[in-house]
């Protein structure tokens, strides 16, 4: 095993991977698919108290999706409560990046916001990451404003309104350039749901500089 600088645990043989998207039913995932594989879940505690590699197949499913319902897989409980984050909550952070980037569903591509909007609003870490000095919310919101492009590219493409409420909230969290935020804004009004086009959802930029 080794780490990178998000302190994220990954296999040593990063094309090793954990689990195969090719193996899941309805669309390829190839970006999800390599992203996931390069984290040693089974290596990381739940929220459930158990190993976390559950959750590999648990993303992999959500992002194969169909365009049917949403699939019926939650991470309440095992990455996120509405009080504490657990151990792989970064790693998700990253797959949820990744799916945003991939051909997935609209009914995956919310479900993945929704679970990015969770762990960038975290406001406590699980005792055993934090008796190891991991600050697990910081940690989550350095991760997702790497990828802030992509959530500005969310909002503009206009696919969703679930998506683009979801997507401009994570980015009212991270983005610390005001001006730019609120240049957005004007450009999506027509189609931001009330919350965002009003600035009632406004969460303030929690990462600086």
């Amino acid at each position: 095993m080794e780490n990178d600088d998000t302190g994220v645990t990954h296999r040593a043989d990063p094309d090793a991977p954990a689990v195969s998207a090719s193996s899941a039913p309805g669309r390829p995932v190839r970006l999800i698919g390599t992203e996931t594989a390069r984290h040693d879940w089974a290596g990381m505690r739940c929220g459930c108290g158990g190993s976390a590699a559950h959750l590999a197949d648990d993303l992999t499913a959500v992002a194969a999706a169909g365009s049917g319902a949403e699939p019926d897989v939650g991470l309440e409980g095992h990455v996120w409560s509405p009080v504490t984050l657990w151990e792989p909550a970064p790693a998700v952070v990253s797959v949820a990046l990744a799916a945003l980037a991939d051909d997935v569903t609209p009914v995956a591509r919310e479900w993945f916001l929704r679970q990015l909007q969770y762990l960038v609003t975290g406001e406590g870490t699980d005792p055993s990451s934090a008796r190891r000095g991991t600050d697990l919310p910081e940690r989550c919101r350095e991760l997702a404003a790497r990828g802030l492009w992509l959530l500005y590219a969310e909002v503009t493409a206009n696919r969703s309104l679930g998506a683009v409420g979801s997507a401009f909230e994570i980015i009212t969290v991270l983005e610390p350039d005001r001006g730019r935020l609120e240049r957005v804004r004007e450009i999506a009004a027509d189609w931001l749901p009330v919350c965002c086009r009003t600035g009632l959802c406004d969460e303030g930029p929690v990462i600086r500089g």
